[in-house]
Parts: structure tokens; sequence; C-alpha cells
């Protein structure tokens, strides 16, 4: 199997997320950096045929009115988390990739992160399918003017309000009528998740929004024969529980309950505050002890904006739990880190990870992907050793 040209589009082209994705993968097209953080550059993955760095093009979705320099500066100055200096030698490739980026659908995000988008776009009155159709349409000029075989559309834009997925119908046939309707409760990660999968792309939500979390919408990856993944990239202090909770589990020692407070000051941080869509992350965040333990114990997850922070999270875990003759001991932990610099080289892996499942004739979920997801579609398995083994399987079958 030939390697191919690849497209990574993503959905909030010129957030923290993915404009130190872009900076990345520039980064390594040049040899500015090192292949630090990239799962897909793991010797156990060297026998695959991953896209290569020069045959990547990015583009993608945006609602602001910013350009991708600007963006990177803000990572440089305000964040601290790019050196500058390599800024200097990717400054003329950020001002030309501009013009692969489109306007992006405000549909059901919310009023918070309406707020942040250019006026003229909140003016767009449209249908769901309208935006599904205009969507589409950016997507396959991208592919058809860079001469593209395939492209993974990857959303890491601002996570959305909670949406009751229970209430869309379970097969496509059934659900795609309602998208005629101006009144249909879809939100926008939904659809630009029906537009990539019309297109027979590859779909995957580094979000917690609900994005192809439907039945409705894995029928339609299936009925084009192409696979999608999800959902909210696991990336610090989750990582970290689906680590250590799988120890508590083996030991046989009862955690009793679970505190995690979380602070941190980029563009994420102010979507947060938003009580509405702080429920949405704060659920993703919290699914996983239950599901390791077999039972519940008391948690509590706080996520707070603190503006001087900028993209520097720091989370602090204060764990109880009960031991030997039931004594009752702690466990703490501070995981401190670049939030951003945590989710660009997953982002790059799993636009890597899904090209490659795409032209090995996948379809429907990816739960072999489980270990990137802190809520992952398709499998109760939260134990990242157990589903990075997946990974590791999954590779294994694709030799010979």
């Amino acid at each position: 199997m030939a390697s191919s040209r690849t497209g990574i589009w993503l959905i909030g082209a010129k957030g923290g997320v993915a404009t130190t994705s872009i900076v990345g993968l520039l980064a390594l097209k040049k040899g500015l950096t090192e292949n630090v953080g990239l799962v897909s550059e793991l010797a156990q993955f060297s026998h695959l045929d991953l896209a290569k760095w020069d045959d990547i093009v990015i583009g993608g979705h945006e609602i602001r009115d910013t350009s991708l320099l600007d963006e990177a500066y803000k990572m440089v100055f305000e964040s601290r988390a790019i050196d500058g200096r390599m800024l200097e030698k990717l400054k003329d490739d950020l001002v030309a990739l501009d013009a692969n980026i489109q306007e992006g659908t405000l549909i059901n995000v919310g009023n918070m992160i309406a707020s942040l988008a250019d006026p003229k776009l909140r003016e767009v009155q449209e249908t769901p399918r309208e935006a599904v159709d205009r969507l589409k349409e950016h997507m396959a000029d991208f592919a058809k003017a860079n001469n593209l075989d395939n492209v993974v559309v990857v959303n890491v834009s601002s996570t959305e309000p909670s949406v009751d997925g229970d209430q869309f119908p379970a097969t496509w046939k059934e659900l795609e009528p309602q998208l005629a309707d101006a009144k249909c409760p879809l939100p926008a990660s939904s659809l630009y998740g029906i537009a990539t999968l019309e297109l027979g792309y590859v779909f995957i939500n580094f979000t917690p929004s609900l994005g192809t979390a439907l039945p409705a919408l894995d029928d339609l990856a299936k009925i084009n024969n192409t696979c999608h993944m999800g959902h909210d990239g696991k990336t610090g202090e989750t990582l970290l529980k689906s680590t250590l909770a799988p120890m508590f589990a083996q030991r046989n020692l009862k955690v009793m309950s679970w505190v995690g407070h979380n602070i941190f000051g980029n563009m994420d941080a102010k979507v947060l505050d938003d009580p509405e869509n702080k429920k949405t992350k704060a659920v993703s965040k919290d699914r996983l002890l239950s599901k390791i333990f077999g039972y519940t114990p008391q948690t509590l997850v706080t996520i707070e904006n603190i503006e001087s922070m900028g993209d520097w999270k720091t989370a602090w875990d204060h764990i109880h739990f009960q031991g030997f003759l039931g004594t009752p001991m702690v466990m703490q932990f501070i995981w401190q880190g670049c939030d951003s610099l945590l989710a660009a080289p997953l982002v790059i892996d799993l636009a890597r990870f899904g090209d490659l499942a795409r032209r090995t004739g996948a379809t429907g979920l990816q739960p072999q992907l489980s270990c990137f997801f802190k809520s992952p579609l398709g499998t109760e398995e939260n134990d990242f050793g157990r589903q990075f083994l997946m990974l590791e399987n999954w590779t294994e079958s694709l030799k010979g």
C-alpha cells in the first residue's frame, strides 16, 4: 500500500490547539523540531506506511476574524508555548495557509462560542442542510486544489453546550430529513461530522462536543465506507487518571473519593467559564473512574479560568483511598503543562492513524484509537495500558 497525499482539515483552525498543531507540522517538514510527543513516531509503529510530513496539506474552518500568524504570535508572547525564533522561520508559510481556511458555522454552538465569532458570520442564516453543503464544498475544493487522496477532519474547536443524543433517530435515513428544518437541534460539531462523512472523509472529534457520537452518524460512515472516532482528547489530568486508576484497582485498594481542580487561562478556559459548556467537559473528564473501578467513588472536577495562566494548565488531584484493615490513605499529584502543546502531537497522530485506517478499508468507529480519548466511542475500555495495547495489536495486524 503506497502512502498518500493527505489533507488535515482542522475545525477551529486558528485556535490554540490547531495553531500549535500547524506550527508543529511546518516545523517537522522543515526539520526544525524533533518528533518528541508523537506517538506515531514510536519505534513499534515504524513499519506503518503513515503519511509523510511533506505529503500533508493543511486547511480548515474557523469562526473568528483573525490570522494564523497573529494566533501563533500569541502562543509565543502571551502563552510562552512556542519558541519565537522558530516562528520567524515559519512566518511566510503561516501567512500562505490563511488562504486554506474558510468560514465555519455557528448553528447551535451556544451563546458563548457565538460571541467570539466574526460579526458577519453571526448574520448568516442557513438551515443545517445548507450549512452542511457549504462546508462540504469548502472541503471538496480543498481536496481538488491540492490533489489529495484523502482528507482527515479533526475537530479541535471550543466545547459546545451539552446536547441529548437520545432525541435523534438511530439511522441516517431517519435523521437526514431533519437537516432541512432550521430548528433541527444538531450542533455545529455534528454538522461538520456529517459534511465529512458524506464526502467519504475521516472525522476525528478531539472535543467533548457531540460530533459523530450518534448511531445515525456511525450509520452514515458505514454507508460511505469511511471511519470516525472520538471523543475528547486525553492529554493531561485524565491521562494520569486512566493510568493511575488501574493501579488502585489491581492492588484492590478502594478509592473513596477523587477530587481534581484544573486552572488555566486560554480561550478554552474562557469558553468553559460558561456553565453550559463546562458541564460538557466535566462529564467527559469524570466518567472513566467508574468504568475502571466497577463502582463509583465520590468525585469532583472543577475547571476554572485564571487568565494569568494563559495556555499553561495546572491540575491538582487528591485521591482518598482505603488500604488494608480499613486504614484511609491519601495520594496527591500536581500536573503542569502547556495545554496546546500536550494536545497538538496527538492531533497529528490521530490524523495519521485515521488516514491509515481509511486506506486499509476501515469503516465506522475505530476503538483501537481509544488511548487518545477521555470518552472513547465504541468501547468500554478506559485503562490506558490496555487501550494502548489495542493500538499496538491493530498496527501489528497490518503487517504483511
